[in-house]
């Protein structure tokens, strides 16, 4: 495909997202628009929205290149997840929703003391910031190798000019324009799988039933792996597991997905919105998988050469925009770009979120809607983009593995401490010895990461697999119970039940 034809696609579709932008904060740009979207967000709007922003640039080219490596054993994780969507929602939304809160992080503070509040909210920022930036990452390396090196700009500047664009978009409207965008970005992102799979289809010389009937008697498409539960990071329980408490973790107990939800009028409504998106999440991860198998098929059968590629991540591009139709590479390219901006520009406006209430304090200002403080939101806000630049930038530099696996494992050291965190203050009744709270989260990820390394990997036959963030949550959970200085009064209970 000429990269000037993915150009025009680019500009056309952020066109059309800045149109969004100026429709949805042209009456008000204030702080609560940004924040919680006035508290009046539509619930079905938001579950479709979520699909896009949960799923990312990550899901749409990793996912379908490990299918090569390990059939459809991820489908293992996502049934995990599924499991974990249900916690977030019979658990955690309505403990969100009786402390009417803004930031989720302020519960800490209620329950455990200041030092865990900002601890807290700090493992967020880091670990977003770090996680968001990954996932553009994988989109910024497609969009550099097939549009912009035909014209040697530097990759700093493709990352830059792809922030700027996030940060246009989002930083008057915040949450309520993002809700809009997300639903369109969403569709794209499901029309553009749907489509990959015709296009596969009609390549083949088959119909999409026909391929579907290839992909299920392929030995690509098997899900369970039950043999060495030690040995093999894919096994099943170590999915499950995984898979539920790195959602309860990554999304409930993460500013981003969350604010979506605190942006709904009632708790019957956030649950009906977890509850959908959770249902269509799983359908659209086996589209996703569908789509890696008949990569697969399709490269045996044209006798495709693909040893030459770095990363199976560039399996899904490398067929999209090389060896299929021009119609099905601008139809990837808006699947990717749609996936991954859905992604970036809400965890910017997550991140600007809490750094504001948490740590800006906004919600204990007087008029936090004053002229002043939006300019110092709107500062906070291109900060984080700035922030956002550099971390992709060092990870350019740094990583040699596959994203998906990079995400997940950084996942399970940062998310591990604030799942431990937020276990004790809901299923114990002792108080936190606040002062310890900061280095017990940094200890615990670092003893995992030394343990893993050093005496797991070389001595053991065990491979710790997505689990590794239960370890991680449950090393903090005990350190935070063995130094307990005694259990809450009956007044302390009944603030945070």
């Amino acid at each position: 495909m000429s990269p000037i034809t993915l150009l025009l696609f680019l500009v056309v579709y952020f066109g059309v997202l800045l149109g969004v932008a100026h429709l949805t904060s042209r009456k008000t740009a204030d702080n609560a628009t940004f924040f919680v979207a006035n508290k009046n967000s539509k619930w079905y709007m938001v579950a479709f929205g979520m699909i896009g922003t949960a799923l990312s640039g990550v899901t749409f080219i990793s996912v379908p290149g490990a299918v090569g490596i390990s059939n459809f054993s991820y489908f293992q994780f996502v049934l995990g997840n599924a499991l974990g969507f249900l916690v977030i929602a019979y658990v955690l939304l309505p403990l969100y929703y009786r402390m009417n809160l803004t930031s989720i992080y302020t519960y800490l503070e209620e329950r455990l003391g200041h030092k865990s509040y900002k601890t807290g909210a700090m493992i967020f920022l880091v670990s977003r910031t770090i996680g968001s930036a990954f996932r553009l990452y994988l989109v910024a390396i497609i969009l550099q190798k097939f549009i912009f090196d035909a014209w040697n700009v530097p990759f700093g500047v493709t990352v830059a000019g792809c922030l700027v664009l996030i940060w246009l978009y989002t930083n008057k409207g915040g949450l309520k324009t993002i809700i809009i965008t997300d639903m369109l970005q969403t569709f794209c992102l499901v029309f553009a799988v749907i489509l990959s799979i015709y296009f596969m289809a009609d390549g083949l010389g088959i119909s999409v039933l026909d391929a579907f009937e290839r992909v299920k008697d392929s030995t690509y498409s098997q899900i369970v792996v039950w043999e060495n539960l030690l040995g093999d990071k894919n096994h099943f329980w170590k999915h499950i597991i995984g898979g539920a408490f790195v959602t309860i973790a990554m999304t409930g107990l993460d500013q981003d997905l969350m604010q979506k939800n605190l942006s709904m009028k009632t708790i019957g409504e956030a649950q009906k919105n977890m509850l959908t998106f959770t249902g269509i999440f799983v359908v659209i991860n086996l589209f996703f998988l569908a789509v890696g198998a008949l990569l697969y098929i399709y490269v045996a059968e044209k006798g495709i050469d693909i040893s030459m590629l770095r990363t199976p991540d560039y399996l899904y591009p490398e067929i999209a925009l090389n060896h299929l139709s021009i119609a099905a590479g601008i139809i990837f390219m808006m699947g990717l770009t749609a996936a991954t901006f859905a992604t970036t520009d809400s965890a910017l406006t997550a991140l600007t979120t809490s750094y504001c209430v948490d740590f800006l304090n906004f919600n204990k200002k007087e008029n936090p809607n004053d002229p002043a403080l939006v300019r110092q939101r709107n500062t906070v806000h291109l900060v984080f983009s700035v922030l956002m630049l550099l971390v992709i930038l060092v990870f350019r530099l740094l990583n040699d593995d596959s994203v998906v696996t990079a995400i997940f494992t950084a996942a399970s050291y940062t998310y591990g401490p604030l799942l431990g965190l937020f276990a004790f203050g809901i299923l114990t009744k002792y108080k936190a010895n606040d002062n310890l709270v900061p280095y017990f989260c940094v200890v615990s990820p670092i003893l995992w990461f030394l343990l893993n390394t050093y005496v797991i990997i070389p001595h053991t036959e065990y491979r710790i697999g997505f689990e590794l963030i239960v370890y991680n949550g449950l090393t903090t959970f005990l350190l935070l119970w063995i130094t307990s200085p005694g259990k809450l009064s009956a007044a302390q209970r009944l603030r945070t039940a």
